[in-house]
């Protein structure tokens, strides 16, 4: 970041030149988009300005929350070293956080706010490692970028899954059978290594891919269905095995649909069906839903306990 500069060396730098009052790019759930705000920073760094002014009233810095201001400044005051740092830091401490809460492992997210740089592959491994460095059992997640994650490419898992303490890979590509199965030949040259299946909208056939172990929203509800899957097919049952493969591909598809971010309402409702909950509960993030989508979770989960 430098040395702060002086009164007069401000004055310098900014005479006859514009100084952006920079907005802060959000996106649609509320959150600070990292993507968005790092492609900003990039092509203001070509303008002819004498500098930014971050936390402005067009920065809407009276509403940003202390973390969200330390985003937006190391954005525009640090480079890559900067910006990982404070990647890491913040993903180390929300593992201890829950080390001390008593977790048993931790899921880490895909650190998106690295994305493109020069090292970029570099920087997520030394991220992964910080992480595993707290002592819990990690799962790293490959997740479809439109719900803010990274392609990890296949030389890049396999640095990932051989940093001590790394348990194996969830992965959700929500609809790429073909990544997947790239996925999880990587995943079984990797000794140790677990398979972990993100994929709600085709769960029985990544446990054929060989899936040892699933962390699914749609188990939310109807959870003894999900498990099922894995039962009758460690008992080679396989006429059973395809008949709850295709139960639950059938609840997926009523519950798993656009708007993809609505699917935490849906299973509050399927929770509501089955009898667990015993009034409506609501997501206060849920987008607007189209009309009959509760009538539809309701009947999918009366035919999912018929079968």
């Amino acid at each position: 970041m430098g040395e702060p500069l002086t009164s007069m060396s401000l004055a310098v730098r900014l005479r006859r030149r514009v100084t952006p009052a920079v907005p802060v790019p959000f996106d649609a759930e509320g959150r600070l988009d990292e993507e968005l705000q790092s492609a900003y920073v990039r092509w203001m760094a070509k303008q002819p300005v004498g500098g930014v002014a971050v936390w402005s009233h067009t920065g809407r810095g009276m509403h940003l929350s202390e973390e969200q201001r330390q985003q937006v400044l190391d954005a525009w005051c640090g480079g890559p070293a900067a910006r990982t740092e404070l990647v890491m830091r913040e993903a180390v401490r929300l593992t201890q956080v829950a080390a001390q809460g008593g977790a048993s492992g931790v899921l880490v997210h895909p650190p998106t706010a690295l994305m493109g740089l020069a090292d970029e592959e570099d920087r997520i491994v030394e991220y992964h490692r910080a992480v595993c460095s707290v002592g819990l059992p990690t799962i790293a997640f490959f997740l479809y970028r439109q719900a803010g994650g990274i392609r990890y490419t296949p030389e890049l898992l396999e640095r990932l899954l051989v940093i001590e303490g790394m348990l194996g890979i969830k992965v959700a590509t929500l609809d790429s059978v073909m990544t997947f199965q790239d996925l999880a030949r990587v995943v079984a040259t990797v000794p140790d290594s677990m398979l972990v299946s993100g994929e709600d909208r085709f769960l029985g056939y990544t446990i054929a891919l060989g899936a040892e172990a699933a962390l699914i929203g749609i188990a939310a509800a109807c959870t003894d269905r999900s498990a099922a899957l894995f039962e009758a097919w460690d008992a080679k049952d396989w006429s059973r095995y395809l008949a709850a493969a295709a139960a639950i591909d059938a609840f997926a598809q009523a519950t798993f649909v656009a708007p993809m971010a609505g699917y935490v309402q849906r299973m509050l409702w399927a929770l509501e069906a089955d009898g667990v909950l015993p009034r409506v509960a609501f997501d206060p993030l849920q987008p607007p839903l189209p009309a009959g989508d509760r009538e539809r979770v309701f009947a999918a989960v009366k035919a999912l306990r018929t079968v």
